[in-house]
């Protein structure tokens, strides 16, 4: 009986990590669409822009420099092959870390609860099982094992649910958002390809930390909601603090400087195209004087 419930058991919440992961992949079948494509394309372009833009700044800048004794050709050469390469990767790169780490959370998921397992895996583990039993007298002093001693009132029961119905429902509502943060984030990053040639690349370095912790908790969230809901019938206290923690990882991804979030991002991706702006309406000034 405990064998068939386990596989029961592993079987629902098997079921809610591959739910997981259908909606991460939802996200990535969000840049198949036409219209997504067309964005991805638009700010391609824009970066693209950018870029040339910035190449012609650069080659400026190292004259001015190279008149005065200063230049430094070999490091401007390098700070071109970075732009040219962040500008040549900036749209496919995430998409495809993305969709990585949800194939991952999937597998994972699967391992963790045998998901997909068939009914005569069962019937093998049964038959080991009372291969070991010696007597009738053993196999009836056999009892369910649950994890639940420790939940002795009511109150408590309902206390449980609810905080297991809130660590899913976060991470849920989570994954369901990280398609459109994804598409952004390569928005916003297409404005930093002003910077790179020029050597300034502490916000695309920035940028590109967000693009991972992004990745990093698409993976870890849910993979770490499932081991909670597979520990919590054997032991329920330490399952809800696994899956509790699951909402965490934003947090802590954030403290070791893997932002997930878009708003500091986004205010030097700003600052970025203002400079590009006003650099060019001084250069354009200038080659009409």
């Amino acid at each position: 009986m405990n064998n068939i419930i386990d596989w029961f058991y592993g079987q629902i919440i098997g079921f809610l990590g591959n739910f997981f992961a259908e909606m991460g992949n939802m996200g990535t079948e969000l840049f198949d669409l036409d219209w997504v494509q067309a964005i991805v394309l638009f700010f391609s372009q824009l970066g693209w822009a950018l870029f040339g833009v910035s190449l012609v700044v650069c080659i400026f800048e190292c004259g001015i420099e190279y008149s005065t004794g200063r230049a430094n050709i070999q490091q401007t050469a390098i700070n071109i092959l970075k732009g040219f390469l962040s500008v040549c990767l900036f749209t496919t790169v995430p998409v495809r870390l993305y969709t990585l780490s949800v194939s991952l959370q999937g597998t994972f998921s699967a391992g963790l609860t045998g998901y997909g397992s068939s009914i005569g895996t069962i019937g093998e583990g049964i038959l080991e099982d009372l291969s070991g039993v010696e007597s009738i007298t053993e196999m009836a002093g056999e009892t369910l094992s649950f994890g639940l001693g420790v939940i002795t009132s009511p109150i408590m029961v309902i206390f449980c649910i609810i905080l297991m119905a809130y660590a899913v429902i976060k991470v849920f509502f989570a994954n369901l958002k990280r398609g459109g943060i994804l598409l952004i984030q390569i928005a916003v990053g297409s404005l930093y390809m002003f910077s790179i040639p020029r050597g300034y690349t502490d916000g695309f370095v920035q940028w590109m930390k967000q693009v991972i912790g992004l990745c990093l908790t698409a993976f870890l969230q849910s993979t770490i909601l499932v081991a909670g809901l597979m520990v919590f019938k054997g032991h329920a206290l330490l399952g809800l603090g696994l899956m509790l923690s699951a909402g965490e990882v934003p947090r802590i991804a954030g403290t070791f400087g893997l932002d997930t979030t878009t708003r500091a991002n986004i205010m030097s991706a700003v600052y970025t195209a203002q400079a590009a702006v006003n650099t060019t309406r001084t250069i354009a000034s200038a080659v009409i004087k």
